[in-house]
């Protein structure tokens, strides 16, 4: 029998890159897509390989809990690998409750569902939550936040994202629950919802509106390329260690502000635009609620016991981007326009 494997969230950024490096990888795995299909879960980001005989589409709600523990019955998965989450923290700040629902109850849900089927039976299983860096706070001009780091979330995301982090561990010890977390710095790359910066002004600078920048442009984030980070996922569920963390870091930290500025200077070389015209476009906005100044990750754990490294520095990564997006215009309109909802009509409740 095939292994199987429950991906939740697959229908998203993050999460539809881990689903192609898992179905393109692994034929005699059987990969399942959970995904609510909320504004940012989008079923175009996976029509390469929504056809493969390994592959299946779930559509659920990891805050069903009747409705996950039936779907566990019936598929008897080996493995979790738990992405969805709500996760923009401009959102969180407008409505905490809804991340609380999502992140943690819904990672409880999945949780209870796992230890059911699985009755104590571990050989074989494994539960893999995917969190983030902003659990451990906000650092200062210096240092960097390894596994180690005290949790010191500071935005009803990240608290949301935290508290999952120790219901994971806690039915690790409480239960001996198989699992290991990720913490990823930013990540980037194709098929990000228009929310994030990158895709947001990539798109805004296509349109020649203004780029809104957050007080003065000084916050301080480690960029890391989607890919890199799928596989990164891939080499944690297979060869991690039960019961550990692992911080996975794209070794690329970058001011908002300056990075903003390359960005102009590489769309204007794309777009044959005068140098310094999307640079115009730069608008400075109140700061957000709870900025932390500086994220940056210590991924050597990651590197020195599993031999993961990052495979792009971040100026190539963003050519890449750049390219995509530039290259994938129609896909940018729809996800913006809410046309990506049909698509799922047509595809799945017409067949």
């Amino acid at each position: 029998m095939k292994k199987k494997i429950l991906v939740t969230g697959g229908a998203g950024f993050i999460g539809s890159h881990v689903i192609r490096q898992f179905v393109n990888k692994y034929p005699d795995y059987h990969i399942f897509n959970l995904d609510k299909l909320t504004y940012a879960g989008n079923l175009e980001n996976l029509k390469d390989i929504e056809d493969k005989e390994n592959y299946t589409f779930v559509k659920g709600d990891i805050n069903d809990d009747a409705f996950i523990l039936d779907l566990f019955k019936k598929e008897q998965f080996d493995g979790v690998i738990h992405l969805a989450a709500e996760s923009h923290v401009d959102r969180s700040i407008a409505n905490p409750t809804e991340f609380v629902v999502t992140n943690v109850l819904g990672t409880v849900n999945l949780l209870n569902a796992a230890k059911h089927i699985w009755k104590d039976n571990y050989e074989g299983k494994r539960f893999y939550h995917v969190s983030t860096d902003e659990v451990y706070g906000s650092l200062g001009e210096t240092g960097y936040f390894t596994e180690e780091t005290r949790y010191d979330p500071h935005s009803p995301y990240s608290a949301s994202k935290a508290s999952s982090d120790h219901f994971v561990r806690a039915y690790h010890d409480t239960f001996n629950m198989p699992m290991v977390i990720s913490n990823c710095s930013n990540n980037y790359g194709s098929y990000q919802f228009p929310e994030k910066l990158l895709p947001l002004f990539i798109n805004n600078i296509r349109n020649k509106k203004p780029l809104p920048v957050y007080g003065k442009g000084e916050n301080v984030r480690d960029w890391l390329w989607v890919v890199d980070h799928a596989r990164a996922i891939d080499v944690i569920y297979h060869q991690g260690k039960q019961g550990e963390t692992y911080n996975i870091g794209g070794h690329n930290e970058w001011k908002n502000i300056d990075l903003i500025k390359l960005l102009c200077k590489v769309m204007d070389k794309k777009l044959e635009r005068e140098p310094g015209e999307s640079e115009k476009l730069i608008t400075y906005v109140k700061d957000r609620a709870g900025h932390d100044l500086r994220y940056a990750i210590d991924a050597s754990k990651l590197s020195e016991e599993l031999g993961w490294e990052p495979s792009v520095q971040f100026e190539e990564g963003l050519e890449i981007t750049v390219d995509w997006y530039l290259n994938n215009g129609k896909w940018l309109d729809n996800v913006t326009s809410g046309a990506y909802q049909q698509y799922y009509e047509d595809q799945y409740e017409k067949r």
